[in-house]
């Protein structure tokens, strides 16, 4: 890999649970894709790969294991990865140059 990559939900899904009749976005990835679109030029560094919502994620499992399915997740190029907000979003900034959330 040589640049991070960055596992997204797709925004738009149905819960099984619900019955599959009402349609669910993610918080967490909602709050990431705003910066990728309001920050176009830092996002054009990372590979961004939407995965559908229900589990297993084969892509997630292979790039950081099949304990680390939720997302969203930054996986680093030197290895390593963020799949929790606060240090996801600390990340983007540190690695890519994106504004920091304020607290």
């Amino acid at each position: 890999m040589s640049r991070d990559t960055l596992f997204l939900l797709d925004p738009d899904w149905a819960d099984p649970a619900f019955g599959g009749k009402r349609r669910f976005y993610c918080k967490e990835c909602m709050i990431v894709e705003g910066l990728l679109a309001t920050f176009p030029e830092r996002a054009a560094n990372i590979d961004v790969v939407r995965i559908a919502w229900p589990r297993p994620r084969a892509a997630v499992m292979e790039a950081i294991g099949e304990a680390n399915q939720n997302l969203p997740a930054l996986v680093f190029a030197d290895g390593g990865f963020a799949n929790e907000i606060e240090a996801l979003l600390a990340a983007l900034h540190i690695r890519h140059g994106f504004p920091e959330r304020h607290p």
